[in-house]
This record gives C-alpha cells, structure tokens and sequence, in this order.
C-alpha cells in the first residue's frame, strides 16, 4: 500500500470568518465589512488612538468589530469556519498587502511576518471551538495599552427568533366590559 494512503488527516484549522445576524453593522460601522470574508481583530490599526477622540462609527469599530480581511471593514460578530491551506495563505497575502499599502511597512517581508503573526492569533481563538460558533471581541484601553477580550456564544438558530408569545381573549375579565 502507498504510503499516503494511510496519512493521518490534516488538523482541521479555523479562522474567524464575518457574519452578519442583520442589518445593524451596515449603519454601525463607517466600513462595515461583508458576510463571509475571513477576519482577524485587528486591534493594531487602533495603537496610539485615543477613542474618547474618535468619531461614533470609529469608536465602535475600535470597541467591538473585527477586521474583515478583503474589504478592511469591521464587523460586530464574527463566525469559527474551517479554513484550507490556500484560504489561510491568501488571508496572509491579502494582510501583508494591507500592511504595506495602508500602513507604509518597512518591507513586503516585514509586513508577511506581521500579517503571519496576526492569523496565527486570529486561528488560536477558533481553538477548541465547533466551527459555527460565535466570536465576540471587546476592546478598551487600560493604562495605555489596548486590551482585547474575547467571547463566545452559539449561534442562534431560526427558533430563536419565533413569535413568544400571543395575545388571547381573557375570558375572566368580561363581566368588567359589560360594566
């Protein structure tokens, strides 16, 4: 037998991908980001901003969204997805050219590491978690430096968003009608 026929499969890896539940990012964010592109934090585009000075729409993208890595647009949630070894390194060639073009890098290959270092952040969060579930980033700053935290939740199914209750006769209160 070939050897390849018996290797063991390839770790499934998982990066954030955005997600919208609705409409709310679209007037949220100044650049919301579409569903379905792959995402990182992104904190760093927020490192020496003072958010008491930046506009609403900016200081909710620095508070909560991700950076969606193809339009650069922020989103509020983010979604675990299973991600191929030519998605993950496309995500990386897309941030590298990012870092170049928006943030000046000293070089391609300086901005590469950069780019490398944020998605192995952005896939060590999807660990231990199903792909589906839901990424939440909170952000503040805390004696100078950016904090991150991070949540998670499932995703709501249709169910959830189902009538709860419905409105009936109340058949002990008549006599008060006729009153």
């Amino acid at each position: 037998m070939n050897a390849d026929t018996h290797a063991a499969p390839e770790p499934a890896v998982k990066l954030p991908k955005t997600i919208r539940l609705d409409e709310s990012d679209t007037h949220a964010f100044e650049h919301p980001a579409p569903a379905g592109e792959w995402a990182i934090p992104g904190g760093f585009e927020f490192v020496g901003a003072d958010p008491e000075a930046m506009p609403a729409k900016q200081r909710l993208a620095f508070g909560q969204g991700f950076l969606g890595l193809g339009s650069f647009g922020r989103s509020t949630l983010a979604v675990v997805a299973s991600v191929t070894a030519a998605e993950r390194a496309q995500a990386v060639a897309q941030l590298t050219q990012h870092l170049v073009d928006a943030y000046g890098a000293p070089s391609e290959e300086a901005a590469r590491q950069a780019a490398e270092l944020e998605i192995d952040f952005a896939e060590e969060l999807c660990e231990g978690h199903a792909a589906g579930r839901l990424l939440m980033v909170e952000r503040e700053i805390e004696d100078g430096q950016i904090i991150e935290r991070f949540r998670t939740a499932a995703r709501p199914d249709k169910l959830d968003h189902t009538k709860i209750w419905t409105l009936v006769p109340d058949d002990n209160h008549d006599d008060e009608d006729k009153a």
